[in-house]
């Protein structure tokens, strides 16, 4: 990791949110030249000035402005070795609600992405995408799953001067687009929590994992690929029973399906099993059309069989403690 990023220019689109700012933080670590923070999230960028600014001086920089906006992104583009596109919109309800918006960010400035980053050189474009742009049922799946052909497509537009890559995350525990904060406000400050159905399942990983899982695909991928770490499985139930004995007594209300949401969440399709290689601690899908040797992957074997979380082993009252406890939730 460090010999890879060290002495580079690094872009974090969506940089004011809290993965961003994880990522920055991580990234720190490894001596990078410069990480610019594009966020269209004036107050967030101003925050972040404040805490960085000082310590940080010139390696830090702070770029306001919208991805939707090509001409912006150019500018924001000069010089950078590394992207990582995480500006998106995330909630699957809104979405569903506000599609042209959704289609607006999550596809059309994902194509400005793309054209900045071959425009201006960049090397490397990782794209952070959802478990939800697997057999899409949302707006919000829907837009990630386009905007994850776009950036797969990208490798051919751009000659193969700039790889790009995406990143497939489950709900990441403890971020704005989590029902964790949800539940724990609800708790606290209403004493009663709203479950859609108790027996919903979702893919749960840390933010520290996802970052893990971001920064190795930068340095891994040759093209392409599509990257999912193993994550393990909560059913809605037994979150909140957990999260209830966590923080106080409340009542339990069933409010059914929202608008869009699926029942169980999907990492990979059937077609994309038939490409898939699976290492110790993750699975990565290769393109349809292969132009490099994908030699990082020698180490991997083909998928045999893909669960949907409803098919696989739920976390224990034990083990979702834990994974709060891990996410400092």
């Amino acid at each position: 990791m460090k010999n890879f990023y060290a002495g580079k220019n690094i872009l974090i689109t969506g940089g004011a949110g809290s993965v961003g700012q994880a990522l920055c933080e991580k990234l720190l670590e490894y001596q990078p030249k410069t990480i610019a923070l594009f966020d269209i999230n004036e107050n967030g960028l101003f925050n972040l000035r404040q805490k960085y600014g000082t310590e940080y001086g010139n390696r830090i920089r702070f770029l306001l402005g919208d991805i939707k906006n090509l001409d912006r992104l150019q500018y924001a583009f000069k010089g950078i070795d590394i992207v990582i596109h995480g500006a998106s919109y995330k909630h699957v309800l809104e979405c569903e609600y506000n599609p042209l918006d959704a289609v607006e960010t999550n596809i059309n400035g994902t194509t400005n992405v793309i054209q900045a980053a071959i425009n201006q050189g960049v090397k490397k474009v990782v794209f952070t995408s959802s478990d939800k742009a697997a057999n899409p049922s949302n707006t919000m799946g829907t837009t990630k799953l386009l905007a994850e052909k776009l950036i797969i497509a990208a490798n051919d537009y751009g000659a193969r001067t700039t790889v790009f890559s995406c990143c497939r995350f489950g709900n990441v525990v403890g971020t704005s687009g989590s029902v964790i904060p949800l539940f724990k406000k609800q708790i606290l400050e209403q004493g009663n929590l709203t479950i859609t159905d108790p027996v919903m399942t979702r893919f749960m990983i840390t933010q520290e994992t996802a970052i893990d899982l971001v920064l190795k695909a930068g340095v891994l991928s040759e093209g392409g690929e599509i990257f999912i770490f193993k994550m393990p499985v909560v059913r809605i139930g037994d979150l909140a029973d957990v999260m209830i004995g966590r923080y106080g007594k409340a009542k339990k209300t069933i409010i059914g399906k929202k608008p869009g949401e699926k029942m169980y969440e999907e990492i990979m399709t059937e077609e994309e099993m038939s490409r898939a290689l699976e290492g110790s601690d993750m699975y990565v899908i290769l393109p349809q059309i292969k132009t490099g040797d994908f030699a990082n992957y020698a180490d991997y074997a083909p998928v045999k069989t893909m669960k949907t979380s409803s098919q696989m082993d739920l976390l224990k009252p034990a083990q979702i403690q834990q994974l709060l406890d891990e996410a400092m939730v």
